[in-house]
């Protein structure tokens, strides 16, 4: 259960409720039962839901406790009895649907506070929570709806939609924010980004005169580092998450619906289409270009382009297929040798 001391928790909510709110089915169970909280398959109680979303759990889903659960229909039959269940081809969805049904992101009242830094000429939105410490620039554009939480910089002329939310000690500078965008405390979006030309008597800084253009319903996890572009932008597509301490570096296009895991580095002018997924410690070199809907294993350092599609591990990066082979080939010699 959580910590009411720093979640407030709605509810309760009937089985039918919560089953027509999260687009699952109740196949057994009474419908007015009325569920208290959300829990964890081992420590949820009667009152309580949970989901079973990967196989490996099944044995804690036999003997779990939980008076419902969000399950998948082939997850159907190994059910203890008595429990109820909330049927979806997406339990993992369905339990985040209710999830937030009990715990709502909440937003303090609109207020704009009088230790706030915001310069005359700054455009501030309806509604728009401003925080202590926090500074807007002289030119910035803050839509309606929004939170600037304390000692967060928006820099000169960024401009940023509705509904955003930049996390505490952040900074954002060179930038063009779509709505509803979450940016998470620490984060740096706008900085020069790496370019210089070397010479041996001292390299030479590029100027760097693109922006970070951020499309609606991003999110940017804590500390993580956006440059902007050297000329042309630097792209964050649509619905796009970004983890903690991910590097960006300039002129990067990433698309739609990526998700990029912690401690991913991507290098200058790389292009991520749509949905590409780089697990934890992925480096991706310059100037690639990975196709729609690739997915790479976690540690695998990317030197070349990838086709749509194709999941790839190792360093230097190969199709997983081939990896394996390759690998149960070095095995064998091992132990040939032993």
């Amino acid at each position: 259960m959580a910590d009411q001391s720093f979640f407030t928790r709605l509810g309760p909510f009937s089985l039918a409720d919560i089953a027509a709110s999260c687009g699952a089915e109740l196949q057994s169970g009474d419908s007015a039962h009325m569920v208290h909280d959300v829990g964890a398959l081992d420590q949820a109680g009667a009152d309580q839901i949970s989901f079973l979303d990967n196989i490996k759990y099944r044995d804690a889903f036999r003997a779990s406790k939980a008076g419902a659960c969000f399950v998948a229909p082939q997850m159907v039959e190994f059910a203890p009895a008595g429990m109820a269940l909330l049927v979806s081809k997406n339990p993992y969805k369905a339990y985040a649907l209710c999830a937030q049904k009990f715990y709502p992101e909440s937003y303090p009242d609109a207020r704009i506070s009088p230790r706030a830094h915001i310069d005359p000429s700054a455009s501030i939105g309806a509604g728009c929570v401003i925080d202590d410490g926090a500074v807007v620039q002289a030119g910035a554009t803050i839509g309606d709806g929004s939170w600037i939480e304390s000692n967060a910089v928006i820099g000169r002329n960024v401009t940023m939609g509705q509904k955003c939310r930049v996390g505490a000690g952040a900074t954002v500078t060179h930038c063009v924010i779509g709505n509803a965008v979450r940016l998470y405390p620490g984060v740096r979006i706008g900085q020069d980004g790496f370019g210089f030309a070397i010479d041996p008597a001292g390299h030479v800084k590029v100027p760097q005169l693109g922006r970070v253009v951020i499309e609606d319903r991003v999110e940017i996890g804590a500390n993580t580092c956006i440059d902007r572009g050297a000329g042309p932008d630097t792209v964050i597509g649509a619905g796009t998450w970004i983890d903690n301490l991910v590097q960006i570096g300039h002129n990067v296009k990433i698309g739609r619906g990526c998700v990029i895991v912690s401690q991913v580095g991507v290098s200058g002018s790389t292009v991520l289409e749509d949905y590409v997924v780089l697990a934890g410690q992925v480096g991706v070199a310059g100037h690639l270009r990975i196709g729609r809907g690739a997915r790479i294993a976690a540690q695998s350092g990317l030197m070349r382009d990838v086709p749509a599609g194709e999941e790839q591990m190792g360093s230097p990066a190969l199709p997983i297929k081939q990896y394996m082979r390759q690998i149960a080939m070095l095995n064998r010699l091992i132990k040939k040798q032993k």
